[in-house]
Formats: C-alpha cells, sequence, structure tokens
C-alpha cells in the first residue's frame, strides 16, 4: 500500500500518587484542555477528556506514529510540568507510573465519551479502585491487585 492510513481509538485511565497532590476542581477544566493540546500536537485526536480530582479519563485516537506507551508518556510527563506551572499547590504533583488503556470500537465512541462527561456523577456511587477493577474485568485482564494502586 501506498499509504499508511490508522485509526485506533483507545480509553486511557490514570491517576494521581496516592500520597501527592490532588488536582483541585476549579483547575480541571484548563488541565484537561491543556491534555487535548498534548494530544493534538502528538498527532492524536482527542475525543473526550474528563475525571475528578484523582484521576483522569481520555478517549482519543492514537497517533499512527507513535505507540501506546510513548504517547501516555508524553502525555504524563507534558502535563505534569505544567501542572506543576499553575499554582504552588502542585509543586509536589505527578502521576502514578501505570496507566490502563483499552480498546473502543466506533459503535461506542459516544457511549464511552458520556461515561467520561458524567465521571463526577458517576463517583459518587464508584470508588476510583472499583472502577478501574471492572474495566480490567470487562477486558479480561488478569492482575495482582497488590500492586495496580501502589505509587
Amino acid at each position: 500500500m501506498a499509504n499508511t492510513l490508522v485509526k485506533i481509538n483507545v480509553h486511557i485511565i490514570f491517576h494521581v500518587k496516592n500520597y501527592g497532590v490532588k488536582m483541585r476542581n476549579e483547575d480541571l477544566g484548563r488541565i484537561f484542555s491543556y491534555i487535548g493540546g498534548i494530544i493534538n500536537g502528538s498527532g492524536g485526536m482527542p475525543i473526550e477528556i474528563g475525571g475528578i480530582e484523582s484521576h483522569v479519563h481520555i478517549l482519543t485516537t492514537l497517533p499512527k506514529n507513535t505507540s501506546l506507551s510513548d504517547f501516555v508518556r508524553i502525555i504524563k510527563s507534558d502535563s505534569s510540568r505544567w501542572i506543576k506551572t499553575i499554582n504552588k499547590h502542585y509543586n509536589k504533583f505527578s502521576w502514578q507510573e501505570g496507566y490502563g488503556a483499552f480498546s473502543v470500537s466506533p459503535a461506542l465512541i459516544d457511549k464511552t465519551g458520556r461515561y467520561i462527561q458524567n465521571q463526577s456523577e458517576h463517583h459518587k456511587t464508584m470508588t476510583f479502585r472499583d472502577e478501574y477493577k471492572s474495566f480490567l474485568k470487562a477486558y479480561g485482564i488478569e492482575c495482582d491487585e497488590r500492586y495496580i494502586f501502589d505509587d
């Protein structure tokens, strides 16, 4: 083929360090917007970005020339560096090392986007741990729970 044509939708989830600084509610909108800019600059297409003080959900296309691990590393390192400039509250801000990434079929883009938009409502009844474990179960990912939530 003469051209490389790719469209891979992915739902990425990552959490702030457990013993670190949480994001403030009033800063979430601009943090999510900044993450969208990182994704655009990396060749991805942000579809929906949301979350709450403790974690972020990103629905995006994966850039065709970047591995998933490099893409997430860029998002996390660039956003962490920028978040520290917002206010001294964030001087010790950092993301946990790991992340979850789940493929999303085109038929589920709208449903996944709504799920991300409703994070604050959703987390009134479900903890992040339970939410994350439900994703792992739904995707058939086995792991040792003792290690998935450690910093």
